[in-house]
């Protein structure tokens, strides 16, 4: 039985050494140590053994059977790191290779931008932010703004009406009166939002953004609008920026202005956007006309104020050289991927 066990062990060592997968190890492990296998026969032949017999026997039985275990485990290791060293090859990346397209990441769009800047500049000034609806009464968006129906300011916007009552608001204004009708001063407050004229060209467009601005208080005059208008153009722009204010009309202002900066493109040496003056007009501006104080229930012998009001996308143009309006709402991404640099 000694010479069977030396035999079974050397079969057994010599089929493990040609294995090359784990599937013919598994044959090789059933067919020596299965239920069925060459080592369990020998063992139950070990019943035929005198009693002084067999504990010799179950010795060699043991240690043939542990180095037939052994040389399974031993083989078990190799066979499973070269089939993962096959399995690393196969999915090898070359990192040397260009990188598969990928879906770019968005960016705030350059009139958010441009609006979340003036915000934050107004918010430092101490002003709150208010919103209105876009859908506006012609009560509110014009006859408390000190545009009657019969008069003739109200050809100075083209107007989209709903009905005789309801409009598309042309400007953020009416919100100045939503407010003085609601609040006491003091009051400084900037409306952003969206509104609504009848005007298409490179610089205008039917649906612009437009920020208007409102102070209320005692003893406000132009001269505190004229301090708040140059430091925004200051912090908006450069601080080298220049501002100059020109007499104007609007029915809601008195007196009223309109605010030039020195163009941001030539710096005031005169070029093609400020038409060689060196100058730029942004916004409107003026003290608040002592009707619409009445009108709003405020006692105009008592308070004072001063409101502005300018498109967004003028001052984006401006601050960034856009010479038509309609780039900004075209979606052509090479022209936004400009601003993705920004800050």
């Amino acid at each position: 039985m000694k010479e069977l066990l030396n035999k079974i062990v050397s079969q057994a060592l010599d089929a493990v050494s040609q294995c090359a997968d784990s599937k013919s190890l598994a044959d090789v492990r059933v067919r020596f140590l299965g239920k069925n296998g060459e080592m369990t026969a020998v063992m139950k032949g070990m019943g035929k053994l005198s009693p002084e017999e067999r504990p010799q026997m179950g010795k060699l039985v043991n240690e043939a059977r542990e180095k037939i275990e052994n040389a399974l485990a031993e083989k078990d290791k190799k066979i499973k790191k070269a089939e993962l060293c096959a399995k690393l090859s196969a999915e090898a990346v070359d990192v040397t290779l260009p990188s598969k397209p990928t879906r770019e990441l968005g960016s705030v769009h350059p009139l958010t931008r441009i609006k979340n800047e003036i915000i934050d500049i107004f918010k430092g000034f101490g002003f709150s932010v208010a919103e209105g609806p876009e859908i506006e009464t012609d009560y509110f968006n014009f006859q408390l703004m000190n545009v009657p129906k019969d008069h003739p300011a109200r050809d100075m916007q083209d107007t989209f009406y709903i009905d005789e009552n309801i409009l598309l608001r042309t400007h953020t204004s009416p919100m100045q009166a939503r407010i003085m009708t609601t609040q006491k001063p003091p009051i400084r407050v900037v409306v952003p939002g969206k509104v609504y004229r009848s005007d298409d060209d490179a610089s205008h467009s039917p649906i612009f953004n437009q920020i208007e601005g409102l102070a209320v208080d005692k003893k406000i005059t132009l001269g505190d609008l004229q301090g708040v208008l140059t430091a925004f153009a200051e912090k908006i722009f450069s601080k080298d920026t220049k501002t100059r204010f020109r007499p104007s009309y609007f029915p809601f202002t008195e007196p009223s202005v309109e605010m030039d900066v020195t163009c941001s493109i030539c710096g005031g040496k005169g070029c093609r956007v400020c038409k060689d003056t060196g100058w730029v007009e942004i916004l409107g501006a003026g003290v608040v006309n002592p009707h619409v104080l009445d009108m709003c229930g405020l006692d105009s012998n008592e308070y004072s104020g001063f409101a502005f009001g300018f498109g967004v996308e003028r001052i984006a143009m401006l601050k960034y050289g856009v010479p038509n309006i309609k780039m900004f709402y075209e979606n052509d991404v090479r022209f936004l991927k400009q601003f993705n640099k920004e800050a």
